[in-house]
């Protein structure tokens, strides 16, 4: 009709009658929208709840390195090709071999007190760049003389970083009983967790030495005697083994077990534990969400439907001057999607008061820098999303009962 409004203003038009009817009828909006936080608040909370302590038991996963370690079941022989292998996988952060263990220990103490209680008998952890148990920062053990010692050893020897200490290693070599002495530079502290007890971070090369020592070959490096020394590929019987993620330990496990038939441990059955809590809370949390937000598009349908059906004159009279049924339909689609607005921001600010409530009053049980109910950006952006589309879906309703809506009904009513 020539009166009506033009094809490209239907829409603003009926967008704006629909904000000024919902703002009119503003008691009836106001429990559209407490209706929606009700349903959308403990949703948040469950959904905060499940993310921040799966993810806080994830964080302590992550950040403690010994649960990426695989360590082997007894003695194998492991040479420099498989060393290599494992070097190249991308799984594997950090690889070293191992001496026998018998063999990996050393007597460190400080040469200006000798006293007994200052010796301190230290095992000898093989390292190098990349190890996992010590800080990505601090300086590695590269060299023969160079040494990090555990929280342990550094109290006991009341030893700092860029001391010297003097280690010294014995044996038994045809009948007698010989020692040698080795300057160690202290070039760092292990963190307390790093290494429970007495020992020493140390390059493989020392590892080397202090074994082929007590086997009675002689080491050109350290100028310590003894038959010839060892030429040729040396093999290992173990190795220091750590995943890249918490996520590949069960495989890389599976593939030395399996494929390699090497026997070990891990520290999978917690990873798995995690993995399944978070699996099951999540399934639990969208039934829930499923449940409430399909009670709730329902709710909302039946009232848009209701109230569609009392407005059936006035917006009659909109399509007897000339607006069509698709612009229309955006009658209860636009009052859906404002209910929708609202209620997802009376909801967020719901939960963020309950989420500052339960974060202090377990703030005692959690480490810092973790929470128990814990919400991320896009978190948010996704309630909003599945809200706006449920509220989308609900207002279907009205729009079926729009579309049935004839112009004649106006006349008939005047």
């Amino acid at each position: 009709m020539k009166g009506g409004p033009r094809k490209g203003r239907e829409l603003p038009t009926v967008v704006w009658l629909a904000v000024r009817d919902y703002l009119h009828e503003w008691q009836m909006s106001v429990c559209f929208i407490l209706a929606l936080a009700a349903i959308l608040a403990p949703m948040m909370v469950l959904f905060g709840l499940k993310f921040g302590i799966v993810t806080s038991m994830v964080d302590r996963l992550v950040q403690d390195p010994r649960n990426r370690e695989v360590r082997p079941v007894g003695s194998g022989h492991f040479g420099p090709d498989w060393f290599e292998e494992m070097r190249a996988r991308g799984d594997v952060a950090f690889v070293a071999p191992k001496t026998r263990s018998l063999a990996a220990t050393i007597n460190l103490y400080k040469p200006d007190d000798v006293g007994p209680s200052k010796i301190v008998n230290a095992e000898l952890i093989p390292s190098g760049p990349g190890d996992p148990m010590l800080h990505p920062d601090a300086p590695k053990p590269q060299k023969i003389g160079e040494v990090i010692v555990s929280d342990s050893v550094a109290r006991k020897l009341d030893a700092t970083r860029g001391e010297i200490i003097d280690g010294s290693v014995t044996r038994v070599f045809r009948g007698a009983r010989e020692r040698v002495h080795l300057p160690l530079q202290v070039v760092g502290v292990a963190a307390p967790g790093a290494f429970s007890r007495d020992g020493a971070f140390a390059s493989v090369a020392l590892l080397d030495a202090v074994e082929d020592y007590r086997d009675g070959r002689a080491v050109t490096e350290t100028g310590w005697p003894g038959e010839e020394p060892y030429a040729g590929e040396r093999w290992y019987p173990g190795f220091r083994l750590f995943a890249r993620s918490i996520y590949d330990v069960a495989g890389l496990a599976d593939t030395l077990q399996e494929r390699m038939g090497i026997e070990v441990r891990t520290r999978n059955a917690d990873i798995e534990i995690v993995q399944s809590l978070d699996r099951n809370l999540s399934i639990v949390f969208w039934v829930v969400a499923l449940v409430a937000l399909v009670g709730f598009s329902l709710s909302l349908g039946a009232s848009l439907w209701a109230n569609v059906d009392r407005k059936r004159r006035e917006l009659s009279v909109l399509r007897l001057i000339g607006v069509r049924t698709g612009g229309i339909i955006w009658f209860p689609v636009m009052q859906a999607l404002l209910t929708g607005i609202f209620g997802w921001l009376l909801a967020g600010l719901i939960y963020l008061s309950v989420e500052s409530a339960l974060n202090h009053m377990f703030s005692g049980n959690m480490a810092i820098g973790e929470s128990i109910c814990r919400l991320l950006p896009e978190h948010y952006l996704g309630a909003l999303y599945l809200t706006l589309a449920s509220c989308v879906v609900a207002s279907m309703l009205g729009g079926f009962k729009v579309s049935k809506i004839e112009p004649s009904e106006g006349m008939r009513e005047y």
